[in-house]
């Protein structure tokens, strides 16, 4: 248990954790109980059900995982942020940060952690979340300064909205449209939409091209 030199407030953080994996929840909330000042106070398995968690329950902080049923994190983040804007979200996801860390924070998120970090990481990140502001870390911290000094120095798909890349990376790792559609719970008229937005931004002509895109800029792992 992290001592208490009163470094950080005495008022227990209220957390919610939203995962789609039970072993994950479980983890999480053993590990934070032990912790001086954290409570994990619910839990959810989707989007959807995130939603309703900031709803329900009077939190600082949620966990927000990305790959979840129905729902994902990165459609519920928008809405957690126009139902609860108190809440801090802090993504926790097992996608590098180069792939999804920007378009999350400029659409709300407190802050971004690979879910390889260390457990101490994530407490820090709570405490600073819970005080009001963002935790960045250095990966990002490189990211977000990139692209301030040039706008558009590693290709057009820094451009894209989450859901835009979101949809882009499932293409490029050869997923159908129809695939698509199913995991990220879509229609497939939504999803040809997007494809097509994807081909004039990204200048492809092919889903080859957007995988070759992909591969030119690190992007599929």
């Amino acid at each position: 248990m992290e001592p208490s030199g009163g470094a950080w407030p005495t008022r227990v953080i209220r957390v919610g954790i939203a995962d789609d994996h039970p072993i994950t929840r479980t983890a999480l909330r053993c590990y934070l109980e032990e912790q001086e000042g954290i409570s994990v106070v619910a839990e959810a398995s989707s989007g959807r059900e995130a939603i309703d968690l900031v709803r329900m329950h009077a939190l600082d902080v949620l966990l927000l995982d990305l790959d979840m049923p129905g729902q994902s994190g990165i459609d519920a983040l928008t809405m957690i942020k126009a139902k609860a804007e108190n809440v801090g979200v802090l993504v926790l996801s097992g996608y590098p940060e180069h792939q999804y860390a920007v378009p999350l924070i400029r659409n709300g998120a407190s802050g971004y952690l690979n879910k390889s970090c260390e457990p101490s990481e994530i407490t820090t990140a709570i405490r600073r979340v819970a005080e009001g502001s963002r935790y960045i870390t250095s990966v990002v911290a490189e990211l977000l300064a990139t692209q301030m000094v040039s706008p558009s120095p590693g290709g057009a798909h820094e451009q894209l909205s989450a859901r835009e890349l979101q949809v882009f990376l499932k293409l490029a790792q050869g997923c159908t449209p129809g695939e698509v559609a199913a995991e990220l719970s879509l229609s497939a008229k939504t999803v040809s939409t997007y494809r097509a937005r994807l081909m004039r931004k990204l200048e492809a002509h092919s889903n080859s091209d957007l995988t070759y895109y992909a591969l030119k800029h690190r992007l599929l792992d």
